[in-house]
């Protein structure tokens, strides 16, 4: 099994209006690898484990057997916790990532629009 990249960052963009964070990740020292759907990162994670996941959680009420956009990609990663994983969620959700943790591993999350210095300093933190 592949071990994380110690400065690999996985960023997942599935809502448009997500802040570009891509240079407060890079200032830390992180390469980015950028996907804009669960699926192709979860394609991604196959070949290359990252340090961090940072991804962004949308509530999804039409789903019977879901509550967000992340399951699937949580899911692949809960057994490797080399691999931190921090969530952005608007504030009106929090009732759903709540749901969410329930069931899977989310090391950090925070709110929209992401306070940089809260960012930089949950990931420093990860870094060592």
């Amino acid at each position: 099994m592949n071990t994380p990249a110690s400065r690999t960052l996985l960023s997942v963009i599935e809502l448009l209006g997500h802040p570009n964070l891509r240079p407060v990740y890079e200032r830390l020292g992180y390469r980015v690898q950028t996907e804009f759907t669960v699926r192709r990162a979860i394609s991604s994670l196959r070949k290359e484990k990252p340090a961090v996941i940072v991804a962004d959680f949308y509530f999804q009420p039409d789903f019977r057997d879901r509550v967000s956009n992340l399951e699937s990609l949580l899911a692949s990663v809960q057994s490797n916790r080399e691999v931190k994983v921090l969530v952005l969620y608007e504030v009106a959700h929090q009732h759903a990532l709540d749901r969410l943790m329930q069931r899977f591993r989310v090391d950090a999350a925070l709110t929209l629009p992401v306070d940089e210095a809260r960012l930089e300093a949950t990931l420093g933190e990860w870094r060592g």
